[in-house]
């Protein structure tokens, strides 16, 4: 297959995606795995501290935001879906400003539970003049007890058998271990439901998932090979296509979607040839959270009806209107549709 759309011009596509758009409405997805609070803090730079050669940021503003698997969910819930998310939270402010902003888009955190000991990851960034200074990491590996823990897994496995969809959220961060994993992929495989994963650990088993969306770089990692450089052409990249088909392999997974940025996506599967995907950004201003919405779109699309091309096809406009916003940010069914029908094959 070849870099083209098959789907005809805008007008059978922008059609195409009304018709999931109706049916992705009101399905239940799950997202199990990591939480975080993602805190933006812009300001402008006038001068050089005299203390080091860094800028002084002169703070302007401060918003809030999930991140990881929360701002998988926001995404899920702006385009339409019921989600909900079970992970882990700290018992600090920051852990109940992020179940607050959850819930406030209609998120359900009923999963999202409250550890003794844990603390909640947060990530600060410093944004002066559109640029990112940068990013300050604050992270607390959660522990759980082995009773939380096989209360938490039944919780999961419980959820993920109502559920139309399962998103798997790992960001390396502790919440998403095997146990965790086992319960969500039991249930929704006994209640035949599609399963994505966002990955980061490569030790975690995920066999029989419907789709794993690494980027470049996770997929070459998972694959053990050194990434020699992206070529003009997916296609034709044989190194990126060894890495993608290792890492399929590895999954044991149905789909493999590999973002690429700016090049946009490689799609694998067993015994077929790669499809590419091109990138449909328009303009990028900030690349924060784009995976989180390709998987959100993607397995949404897939527990709406669509087969890995449309899925993949959607969730790549999508992620296109994201990374024309700055910070952590969604995509609603009106822009996705306006973004569609800006679009000249």
């Amino acid at each position: 297959m070849n870099s083209e759309t098959s789907w005809g011009g805008p007008t059978a596509l922008t059609d195409t995606v009304r018709r999931r758009l109706a049916a992705m409405r009101g399905k239940r997805i799950l997202v199990v795995g990591d939480l975080m609070l993602d805190r933006y803090i812009y300001g402008t730079v006038e001068r050089i501290s005299p203390e080091a050669p860094v800028p002084v940021v002169r703070m302007t503003r401060e918003t809030l935001a999930p991140g990881g698997g929360g701002n998988v969910a926001w995404n899920l819930s702006a385009m339409g879906a019921r989600a909900a998310v079970a992970g882990l939270l700290g018992k600090d402010s920051e852990g109940r400003a992020l179940a607050a902003l959850l819930r406030r888009r209609g998120v359900n955190t009923d999963l999202a539970l409250v550890p003794s000991g844990a603390g909640t990851t947060v990530k600060t960034r410093i944004i002066a003049e559109r640029q990112q200074v940068v990013r300050v990491d604050r992270e607390i590996a959660p522990s759980l007890t082995g009773a939380e823990l096989e209360a938490f897994c039944r919780g999961v496995a419980e959820a993920a058998g109502k559920a139309d969809g399962v998103i798997l959220a790992d960001y390396g961060k502790g919440a998403l271990t095997q146990p965790v994993v086992d319960a969500a992929l039991g249930a929704a495989k006994a209640a035949g439901i599609p399963v994505g994963l966002d990955p980061k650990n490569p030790a975690l088993r995920v066999p029989g998932i419907t789709v794993a969306t690494p980027n470049r770089k996770e997929a070459f990692l998972i694959a053990g090979r050194a990434d020699p450089g992206a070529g003009a052409d997916p296609l034709s990249d044989s190194p990126l296509r060894d890495a993608a088909e290792r890492a399929l392999r590895h999954w044991r997974a149905r789909h493999l979607l590999v973002t690429l940025g700016p090049h946009g996506m490689l799609i694998v599967a067993p015994r077929r040839p790669p499809v590419h995907v091109p990138t449909r950004a328009r303009e990028v201003y900030d690349v924060s959270g784009a995976g989180d919405t390709v998987i959100a779109v993607c397995v949404l699309a897939l527990a709406a009806g669509a087969d890995i091309r449309e899925a993949a096809e959607i969730a790549n406009f999508a992620a296109g209107v994201v990374v024309g916003k700055m910070g952590t940010a969604t995509c609603s069914p009106e822009e996705l549709l306006a973004a569609i029908g800006g679009f000249a094959p």
